[in-house]
């Protein structure tokens, strides 16, 4: 009688995949910065930014030129009737030139700041995000990440173009200054950290507030409005109004940009820490949100 044997067990014609890395914050970083590099109209909005302040920059040099132009041919004594004011130094307004443009500058970004988290919690998108990463404080680290890394190039680039444009405009009179000139320098990079800073602290109020219009109109309302009001409509009120004031983030921004500040002021080191406080604050209290609301 013919025994048959049992057939040997087919061979796995491939071996079984082995499970990657996983979620790390290197691959959560490179993600949030896929999603703003490839969106061309956040690219458009990044180089717009940076050409305005540049030109903005170019104009207040002008500016500048044709004052110092019409007083030295004038011989009219500052604070005249049609001159200049009293206290008008053409080279200490030359060598602010290169942050010009920054009133311009910390629109744009603080409404690219707020859209970019709001806008994915308005569509649902943000879903996708915390199931790829469940702890949730990795992917809103990220993205504050990517974009004050952005807002520092645009700021700290801007400034650095911007003095480079305004020296042949300022040269015509010669109020060029050279870049190494006290101050100037630290001004420039300051720029970045400005808008750095103004980016972290729009993005905590998007958090906050899920809603990409009323996170740009408080952003613009705490950037622009409250100081204006602060300082021209409530300032009489009590004498310990001006000097809250300087805490406001844009009040306390000024002085990190400043080439020289007064005595009774912030100083440069002084107005970082506040606008760092202010961005740590915000930052702090939208993870704390962020990980206990529902999405």
């Amino acid at each position: 009688m013919a025994t048959s044997t049992p057939p040997a067990p087919a061979r796995q014609s491939h071996k079984q995949a082995e499970p990657g890395p996983g979620v790390n914050f290197g691959r959560v970083l490179k993600s949030e910065w896929i999603k703003v590099t490839t969106v061309p109209s956040t690219v458009i909005l990044i180089v717009s930014t940076v050409v305005v302040m540049v030109g903005l920059a170019a104009l207040a040099a002008w500016a500048i030129s044709i004052t110092q132009q019409d007083l030295g041919s004038s011989g009219a004594p500052q604070g005249g009737q049609g001159g200049p004011p009293a206290d008008f130094d053409p080279a200490s307004q030359a060598w602010e030139i290169p942050s010009s443009g920054l009133i311009f500058g910390q629109l744009l970004i603080a409404s690219l700041a707020v859209v970019l988290i709001a806008s994915e919690w308005a569509t649902g998108m943000i879903r996708s995000t915390m199931v790829a990463v469940p702890k949730r404080a990795p992917a809103l680290l990220a993205k504050n990440a990517i974009i004050a890394i952005i807002a520092f190039v645009v700021g700290a680039v801007s400034a650095f173009l911007s003095y480079l444009v305004a020296q042949p405009i300022l040269a015509g009179e010669d109020l060029d200054f050279a870049i190494t000139t006290e101050g100037v320098l630290p001004s420039i990079l300051n720029s970045g950290s400005y808008l750095a800073f103004i980016a972290i602290i729009s993005m905590g109020i998007g958090t906050l507030l899920r809603n990409t219009a009323g996170g740009v109109v408080t952003a613009v309302a705490l950037f622009f409005v409250v100081p204006v009001i602060i300082v021209n409509l409530l300032s009489g009120l009590a004498d310990w109004i001006p000097d809250a004031a300087r805490f406001l983030p844009t009040n306390a921004g000024n002085q990190l940009i400043a080439i020289s500040t007064e005595s009774d002021a912030l100083t440069q080191f002084q107005g970082g820490l506040v606008m760092g406080a202010w961005a740590l604050v915000l930052l702090v209290a939208s993870l704390l949100v962020t990980r206990t609301r529902d999405v």
